[in-house]
């Protein structure tokens, strides 16, 4: 096993040997509420059918584990717990539903507001910094003064509304397709994790912009598609939907975003300099 295959393994999820749920009674087993709610929370998926798991691998003591089988696939319910967290990520990187499927229901990883944080940061400078670079001026002061302005923080603002726009759309269509179908509605705020947690790829912008090139704009486009896609992939796993299903998903998503865009720069709220921005990136 890796030295981190199992370092994001949630607590609890390895069953000892010979520890079985009333071992040693005179024969009727009674469910407590606090088992029940142990049960009820240890929850995982198997990471190729996605049906629940109630554990990820049974640990023989001595460091000796036992991956668990899943009883509708037969196959191993998460092998990504023997694999090391590099492998992981590539796998994620690559797009495959099954390391999407580790990541968001069987291991525990809170970084999604921060991650969302950052990547609006990273956004807000892009545009910033295309701000800047279309308003040049060879006069220092005026350049302090320019820095000093709250230009940064306004398109802060904006990048975080139209990323808004962005999930509503998308948690919009879901629900009306959905109650179409007669199906259960998406949990909410999981589909909001696996949406933060995929965007990821905003974290790129900054070396796009760092190391300027006549390629540059190609890179942010690149960027933006392999974003679009990694929501796509979050989408199909989150909510067990099609590709059509996830991909108009996508698509209602970035026509309200579209939308938001089109208003703000008819409202002219003070983003008239900002409209180049708009018509030459789609961040």
């Amino acid at each position: 096993m890796g030295p981190g295959g199992r370092g994001g393994l949630r607590p609890g999820n390895g069953t000892p040997e010979g520890e079985t749920a009333g071992q040693g009674s005179t024969g009727v087993l009674t469910a407590t509420p606090a088992a029940t709610a142990a049960l009820a929370s240890c929850r995982y998926r198997c990471i190729e059918c996605n049906q629940e798991a109630t554990e990820l691998y049974r640990d023989y003591n001595h460091g000796v584990l036992k991956i668990t089988i899943c009883k509708s696939c037969q196959k191993p319910v998460d092998k990504y717990v023997e694999y090391d967290p590099v492998i992981i990520l590539i796998n994620a990187i690559l797009c495959k539903a099954q390391a999407y499927r580790h990541i968001l229901f069987n291991t525990e990883i809170n970084l999604h507001g921060k991650l969302c944080m950052f990547c609006l940061l990273c956004e807000a400078y892009l545009r910033w910094w295309q701000l800047q670079d279309s308003t040049q001026n060879p006069d220092p002061d005026d350049f302090i003064r320019y820095a000093k302005e709250w230009d940064f923080y306004r398109l802060f603002a904006v990048a975080s509304l139209e990323q808004a726009a962005f999930f509503i759309g998308i948690f919009t269509f879901l629900w009306v397709e959905r109650a179409i179908a007669e199906e259960k509605h998406p949990d909410v705020v999981l589909l909001l994790k696996a949406l933060l947690l995929s965007s990821y790829g905003k974290l790129l912008l900054i070396p796009a912009v760092i190391w300027e090139h006549d390629y540059t704009s190609l890179c942010l486009r690149l960027i933006k598609v392999f974003v679009l896609t990694s929501n796509f992939q979050a989408i199909r796993v989150t909510v067990n939907a099609s590709r059509k299903v996830s991909f108009l998903a996508i698509l209602s998503g970035i026509l309200l975003e579209s939308i938001v865009v089109y208003l703000f720069q008819r409202m002219e709220w003070d983003v008239g300099s900002d409209c180049a921005i708009y018509m030459s990136q789609d961040f």
